[in-house]
């Protein structure tokens, strides 16, 4: 199997890497960004727009650039590497995915386009308190009032939900889950943002008789295509930690290089570069099943076993190249001026969005028993 790039990939790779690089570079300017409301820069989002990638995964017709999983999952990457803040799995992979998946052409048309030139950010409203990672909306009823759908019930919580212009937001009617766009401006919708601890941004949304547009065409259940989308974006954060761990790890190797104790560096103790080789060892297994869940997705598979499959080995890399990052750093590795810890709070906040790896690892253990048993010493199988 072929897991290299093409030319074109490489190339993305490249541009993409050099306008966040010069945005977010230096570790103080995230911060700086991250420390006021919205979280990202509106500037940097501007220049996504202009090379593209605000529309990488849509089709040409709705404002897109037609590319696929595997484009998507380079950008996600070279965002992690930098920790950049801005919306790019949550706004187009996810928000974006669903309108692109249910949506009307018309609707495409009127929320993608905008998307895709910088103009809008998407957010998907579909967390409900008191409820697991579950692809059904169970808190949040529509009904419809003379010819309008109006929605009830909270949300949360929305990922960038203060700040989207439009909300896709699924709700409960008639006992099935249906998808509607709301707009931000809409009258009975409350919005409270605050600050998540990996700088992001978040927010309780309340509905009160709220008007919405039915996204898609009839009210059927949606819960296939919601699964599909939450699918494609925990393999695209499995890409961005992908991108998370491999700075952390980098960050620490030089460290190890650099700082002396007894008055030698400390890559000379055995001990710890051991330790950073099991960090590397978790790095590559979790690249390349992510890089796998990918080509799955790109070739049409079963995207969802392969996000459970992604989800859980960059959760279990994630967690102990996080903690091997602060460790081995030392005191400096906790404080607010060093990087690694917010490597290590973002890995964190990944593997909690959508699903986390022990979520993940009970979907898997439920199947099973679906499969055949083998003997190891090539005995016939008997039922």
């Amino acid at each position: 199997m072929d897991f290299d790039f093409d030319s074109e990939q490489n190339d993305l790779r490249v541009a993409v890497r050099g306008l966040l690089e010069r945005a977010y570079g230096d570790a103080e300017q995230r911060r700086k960004v991250v420390a006021q409301d919205p979280g990202f820069d509106e500037k940097t989002w501007s220049r996504l727009a202009e090379m593209g990638l605000l529309g990488l995964p849509f089709a040409e017709e709705d404002g897109g650039m037609g590319a696929g999983p595997l484009e998507v999952a380079i950008v996600a990457e070279e965002v992690g590497r930098v920790l950049a803040p801005e919306p790019f799995v949550e706004a187009v992979v996810l928000a974006g995915g669903v309108v692109a998946a249910v949506g009307t052409a018309v609707q495409r048309a009127e929320v993608l386009g905008p998307l895709a030139e910088g103009a809008s950010v998407l957010a998907f409203a579909h967390a409900e308190p008191g409820t697991r990672w579950s692809p059904s909306a169970s808190a949040v009823t529509a009904t419809q009032d003379g010819g309008t759908w109006r929605l009830t019930g909270v949300k949360e919580p929305v990922p960038n939900g203060a700040r989207a212009d439009v909300l896709v937001v699924s709700a409960v009617t008639d006992g099935a889950t249906a998808l509607f766009l709301v707009r931000g401006d809409a009258e009975g919708l409350t919005r409270t943002g605050y600050r998540t601890h990996d700088g992001g941004r978040a927010a309780n949304v309340r509905f009160d008789g709220t008007p919405a547009e039915l996204l898609g065409e009839g009210t059927g259940d949606r819960t296939a295509e919601v699964e599909q989308m939450l699918a494609a974006a925990r393999i695209a954060y499995s890409h961005e930690a992908i991108g998370a761990m491999d700075t952390a790890l980098r960050t620490t190797a030089e460290y190890l290089k650099t700082r002396k104790q007894f008055g030698v560096t400390l890559n000379r103790f055995q001990a710890l570069t051991f330790r950073a080789a099991d960090m590397y060892i978790g790095l590559e297994l979790a690249r390349s099943t992510a890089l796998w869940a990918s080509m799955v997705a790109d070739a049409g598979g079963d995207v969802v076993s392969a996000a459970d499959r992604a989800r859980l080995q960059t959760s279990r890399a994630g967690r102990h190249i996080g903690k091997e990052a602060i460790q081995l750093h030392g005191g400096i590795g906790v404080t607010a001026e060093y990087k690694v810890g917010h490597y290590t709070s973002r890995l964190t906040a990944i593997d909690h969005l959508l699903g986390d790896g022990d979520w993940a690892l009970a979907r898997l253990a439920s199947g099973v028993t679906a499969y055949e048993t083998v003997d190891p010493l090539g005995a016939p199988y008997t039922p």
